[in-house]
């Protein structure tokens, strides 16, 4: 009989567990996910914030009147006369409530923050009142804050065009009763789930009677927007703002956007080129450093939570949730710190061809690092994607679940993996035509890990200068893959780990794209008809093997060295998948310990010495003394 702790967890199952969780995380409580990760607490921690002592204190509230002062709590002002006062090392203390604001500028190293407990939120939808009544059951009501947008210039229609209708690329949103809405084509597909806009009349279009529920409609693109240039009569101060405790949500296009030396950009235009072309790193980042996010909310932007340039950004314990193409969006910067936040629901539209991820870091962003986070519910999304021309990144202590690609690192160099886990998965970690990136002592579930190479160069390439940025094609090696656990459930029937290269480069390419396969242990309860690792280049026309046992893998590609397999194993493995809580519940007979990586440990704050495969380095202590 089928232990049900090793199970494959079922969708519905996880989506509930999560919910709970996530809302104990916005309570500041949380479930004890033991060790690595950490187990939080994840996402914003309601907390009482003391009134700023130095510099200007301006108070707001969403009654406040725009002619006051709002130096005295008793008198505040409102939100967009302080953003136009405040100079640096000033502060916004907001009282509680909704401000229905958006397009806010601001250029000065400043604080956002709450009045001591109360919870300030930014929304950026307008309620619509005027309706008016059509046939077989559609409302219509005029609006004049539409945001119609289309797909960037590199999209294919031609091959994304039945999946995706270019309606869903408009940035509006309509809400009613809190609840999304899913744009449709026309009138005849309405209903109590979908909306229509007719932009060429600037009719919003409903299937429900309005009468008695709240229906919003986005009336602002942005809510803060931090330029590199003057505003307000300003100088930028080249230093970026501290946000704390505030909650942005729906809002078309973005929430925020922190500049670069480029302008921010229109939504039909490309937002991520900047710098453009190889650049040194002492060349960007340096127009807005050091903004920091804490305890933040960013939910139901349109498109991404924010677009975030400049060196030094740290955001931590925030919640970023229900977003379009992209949560949280660096690029350009390095020296980033993103740890502890929760990362859910990406991609809400469902569109193809847009390659969507949770977080995406791009364009030769340099040092940064993604520790402890919750990176979850993203089954139309990648996780988070280190994209062209990163170089010397770490990605550790996270849990990543649900995801297309958990971690996808592509045309960049140095990186270090470890000590994440990853459950359910399409791909666990993915490493695309990069260099030296070495995964190291995590825990896979159902989640394979693929290397992979192809012929894509700077020359002729769809995206122009992006591959320039990183190692060219015959310096897409150096890769490390050791002390990781790989576990297969029951009906899952998959290749573990793949080392695949494309056929045009077996005449070009013979070195392997790994230098060290090693310590590793695959457990499973049995693949089929599936191989347990791929590996290339080999000899012959494809190039590629296919080993069906780790003995065989040794054989022929002369990898694997200190490496387990446990096949058919149907034994209590992990202390509880229900409460995702995946350290050991107990040693399977032939698992042993292996000397931890240098770089793992480095990483992890782990002590040298050995420790059992996988990102928890010892038995669960409690079940371990039973």
């Amino acid at each position: 009989m089928p232990n049900p702790v090793y199970r494959r967890p079922v969708s519905r199952r996880l989506a509930g567990g999560w919910k709970a969780l996530c809302v104990l995380a916005l309570l500041g409580w949380c479930l004890p996910l033991a060790a690595q990760p950490s187990g939080g607490p994840y996402g914003p921690i309601p907390q009482s914030y003391a009134v700023p002592t130095e510099g200007t204190v301006y108070y707001v509230a969403p009654d406040g009147r725009a002619d006051a002062p709002g130096t005295a709590v008793a008198r505040p002002t409102t939100i967009e006369s302080a953003i136009s006062r405040v100079v640096t090392g000033d502060s916004i203390v907001m009282r509680g409530g909704t401000y229905r604001t958006g397009g806010l500028q601001l250029n000065q190293g400043i604080t956002l923050q709450p009045y001591l407990d109360e919870r300030p939120v930014l929304v950026g939808t307008r309620i619509a009142t005027d309706w008016e009544e059509l046939r077989d059951g559609v409302w219509r009501t005029r609006w004049d804050t539409l945001f119609p947008a289309q797909p960037l210039a590199w999209w294919r229609r031609e091959r994304e065009g039945m999946h995706t209708p270019l309606h869903r690329f408009n940035n509006d949103m309509v809400f009613v009763d809190g609840r999304l809405l899913e744009s449709a084509g026309w009138e005849g597909e309405l209903g109590e789930d979908a909306y229509f806009i007719d932009y060429d009349t600037g009719h919003v279009y409903i299937g429900f009677d309005p009468e008695g529920r709240e229906v919003e409609i986005t009336a602002h693109d942005i809510a803060l927007h931090r330029p590199s240039r003057p505003v307000h009569g300003k100088e930028s101060d080249r230093k970026g703002p501290t946000i704390r405790g505030i909650t942005f949500t729906r809002y078309a296009f973005r929430a925020i956007d922190i500049e670069g030396v480029k302008p921010s950009t229109g939504p039909n235009d490309e937002p991520t080129d900047d710098p453009v072309g190889p650049s040194d790193p002492s060349a960007h980042g340096k127009e807005v450093v050091g903004t920091t996010l804490e305890n933040v909310t960013i939910s139901f932007t349109s498109r991404v939570a924010g677009y975030f340039r400049g060196d030094g950004l740290v955001i931590r314990n925030s919640l970023v949730s229900d977003t379009g193409t992209e949560g949280i969006y660096v690029i350009g910067s390095s020296d980033v710190l993103l740890e502890r936040n929760i990362i859910r629901r990406n991609n809400i539209e469902r569109i193809t061809g847009y390659y969507a991820s949770a977080v995406k870091i791009f364009n030769q962003s340099y040092r940064v690092v993604v520790r402890d986070n919750l990176v979850i519910e993203h089954p139309h999304s990648n996780g988070v994607w280190y994209d062209v021309g990163n170089v010397d990144g770490v990605f550790a202590n996270n849990h990543v679940e649900g995801t297309q690609i958990g971690f996808f690192f592509e045309i960049s160099r140095g990186m270090v993996v470890a000590g994440n886990v990853f459950v359910d998965n399409r791909q666990g970690v993915r490493v695309l035509n990069s260099a030296d990136a070495q995964v190291l002592h995590n825990t896979f579930v159902d989640s394979p890990v693929m290397f992979d190479r192809d012929e894509r160069s700077a020359q002729g390439d769809h995206f122009g200068w992006h591959p320039a940025t990183g190692p060219d094609v015959g310096e897409r090696e150096g890769h490390a893959f050791v002390g990781n656990l790989l576990v297969a459930t029951p009906g899952f029937d998959r290749p573990l780990l793949h080392f695949d290269q494309a056929e045009a480069l077996c005449g070009t390419l013979r070195q392997p794209m790994a230098t060290r396969v090693e310590h590793n242990a695959y457990i499973h309860a049995g693949l089929g008809d599936a191989p347990l690792v791929t590996w290339s280049p080999v000899a012959g026309r494809s190039c590629l093997a296919r080993y069906a046992t780790l003995d065989a893998f040794r054989a022929g590609a002369r990898m694997g060295a200190g490496s387990v397999e446990l096949p058919r194993y149907g034994g209590q493995l992990f202390r509880s998948v229900d409460l995702r809580n995946f350290d050991l519940a107990q040693r399977p007979a032939g698992l042993e310990e292996v000397e931890v990586d240098p770089a793992a440990a480095q990483a992890l704050g782990w002590p040298a010495g050995k420790v059992l495969p996988g990102a928890f380095p010892a038995l669960d202590a409690a079940l371990r003394s039973e």
